[in-house]
């Protein structure tokens, strides 16, 4: 598509804007008692006038980033229209298939596609496609690195549809909003937004890019469209869709999200058929999941006595569906992964204003925590060396953990039904400062990170409470490029710094990940809490770091204890 908007480019909050004459007229007045009701829904009025509403969405609400779906969910929590909306999937007709080369499969290996047809396009529209579109990339897409969106008027393509990776000096067509023709990498070096987009395709040796029937280029994703056939106008009635990248799970997401809209303002979705190799799936999915919700949780964690008509009648106003203890969960709501999620929106629709604050009733006095008085000095160290903190999920993937860092799969916890390819707990915070540099690798070096967290293990048995996991806190630091003796230097002032001595020595047997004759054990007190040295080489390679990288991993219970 044509065009950008502007974006506050906020981790934290994205603002969106309505017409405030089609809000009154869609959904109600904008007086003080409506005012009040965004706020506790949870998208915070920044601002209004007799022209223009602005709200404040959480990232983890990318569904409400379009006026469209704010209007959905916002009349359900009104009590207008309550419950999981439907919405019409028309099965694909002929030709409207997607084939998937195997040449995109290192550079872009997934996509999900649609058609809506019966559009009534006007500036107003277009502008709020082009609007969410863009503040879909920034979030779920995470500035186009994670995911990408094309949408193209179908009137000017031929189906089917092939999605394939080329020589970037294969690639040939003019870009959007301009007059000549352009190669691939005249398109990084030369378009606005190539240039702004071009660390995504650096180091690659093919492109992707979606060709038509007639092998006329739509696009080349994460970039630019074709001005020739991506551009949306008011003319255009029917268009085609497009989501690629590297997540499955956040690219089906983000297709239904752009589908609804554009049913909401009157278009008749069709499914497509993805074809790669012999799988063949059918897309866009609406199929709800489904969840199971304990009232004596949610009444637990709120503080509460709710029945089970008042938990139904909770869910049906945040936008679900409730039956017996089973929640359907809109196919376009990203943030729903736990049962705690659920019982959150239930909260919402309660009511915050509505909950009476207790004072707890306790005669203890508040003070720090002494480990946390021993790790904020410790990242006080490493921040006065110029050494930024990093800070990382506690559940990571099997590929991560143990295949791209060439370790058994072993003494693990693994999580049960996990929505995300996040399945276990992390076993160290090594792979995660890799796992950082990897996704950096077209930043400024020198690179150099550290982190204090939590690690788990499993203990194949269960200790004396009953507990088959072992929990420990650790802290890990990385730099790129860097050697063995930098990375020492580094350790021993920080504990010169702790008044504590260490012995640095040469292991009996070290983590493979690290290069042997170039690591060593530390020990506190004679007993071990860890390596330092540097990243093998092959290591590097899985994680596709060209830098050398030289590591540090301890067990911190042990300077816990001698420290407080």
């Amino acid at each position: 598509m044509g065009g950008r908007v502007g974006t506050r480019r906020c981790r934290r909050m994205a603002n969106v804007t309505f017409p405030t004459k089609q809000f009154e007229k869609e959904i109600g007045k904008l007086d003080e008692k409506m005012q009040n009701k965004i706020a506790m829904f949870g998208t915070p009025l920044e601002k209004f006038d007799d022209n223009e509403i602005e709200i404040e969405v959480f990232p983890n609400r990318p569904d409400l980033l379009s006026y469209h779906g704010f209007k959905r969910s916002f009349l359900a929590f009104l009590e207008k229209k309550t419950g999981l909306k439907e919405y019409k999937l028309n099965k694909p007709e002929k030709d409207f298939v997607v084939n998937i080369d195997s040449s995109v499969k290192e550079v872009r290996p997934y996509t999900v596609c649609a058609i809506v047809k019966g559009l009534k396009f006007d500036d107003d529209k277009i502008k709020e496609l082009i609007d969410i579109q863009e503040k879909l990339h920034f979030t779920i897409g995470r500035r186009r690195k994670k995911l990408a969106i094309g949408i193209y008027p179908l009137e000017k393509i031929k189906l089917p549809i092939t999605f394939k990776a080329l020589e970037p000096d294969k690639i040939k067509f003019i870009p959007l909003e301009m007059d000549r023709e352009m190669t691939g990498l005249q398109i990084l070096q030369k378009h606005p937004t190539g240039r702004e987009y071009a660390h995504l395709l650096a180091g690659k040796a093919r492109f992707p890019i979606f060709i038509d029937a007639e092998e006329k280029i739509l696009s080349m994703p994460p970039i630019i469209n074709s001005h020739l056939t991506g551009k949306v106008t008011n003319d255009t009635k029917e268009v085609f869709i497009e989501c690629s990248g590297f997540d499955l799970n956040a690219l089906n997401k983000c297709l239904n999200i752009i589908t609804t809209n554009l049913s909401e303002m009157g278009g008749e979705i069709f499914q497509m058929e993805i074809r790669e190799h012999k799988n063949k799936k059918i897309t866009p999915n609406f199929t709800p999941d489904k969840m199971k919700i304990s009232i004596e949780n949610a009444n637990s964690l709120l503080g509460v006595n709710l029945k089970e008509k008042d938990i139904e009648k909770f869910l049906t106003k945040m936008g679900y569906n409730y039956k017996k203890g089973v929640v359907e969960v809109a196919p376009w709501r990203t943030d729903v992964l736990h049962e705690v999620d659920l019982i959150e929106d239930i909260a919402i629709a309660y009511g915050y204003e509505n909950f009476i604050p207790e004072i707890p009733k306790i005669t203890s006095i508040g003070k720090e925590d002494k480990e946390w008085i021993v790790k904020r000095k410790i990242a006080e160290i490493l921040t006065g060396l110029n050494i930024l903190e990093v800070s990382n999920y506690h559940l990571t993937s099997k590929n991560d953990q143990f295949k791209k860092m060439s370790l058994p799969e072993e003494k693990f916890i693994e999580v049960e039904e996990s929505k995300t390819d996040y399945t276990i707990l992390r076993k160290d915070l090594t792979h995660y400062l890799l796992k950082i540099l990897s996704e950096n690798v077209d930043s400024e070096y020198p690179q150099r990170i550290f982190e204090s967290g939590k690690i788990f293990r499993g203990l194949g048995r269960q200790d004396e409470i009953g507990s088959d996991l072992a929990e420990t806190e650790n802290l890990a630091l990385a730099i790129a490029p860097a050697n063995f003796t930098e990375v020492r230097q580094i350790l021993e002032y920080l504990f010169r710094m702790l008044n504590l001595e260490i012995k640095i020595s040469e292991p009996e047997k070290a983590p493979g990940y690290l290069i042997e004759g170039r690591v060593a054990e530390v020990k506190l007190d004679g007993k071990p809490i860890g390596f330092l040295g540097e990243v093998h080489p092959r290591i590097l390679r899985n994680w596709k770091i060209k830098m050398p990288v030289s590591i540090f991993e301890i067990n911190l219970e042990n300077i816990f204890e001698k420290l407080s």
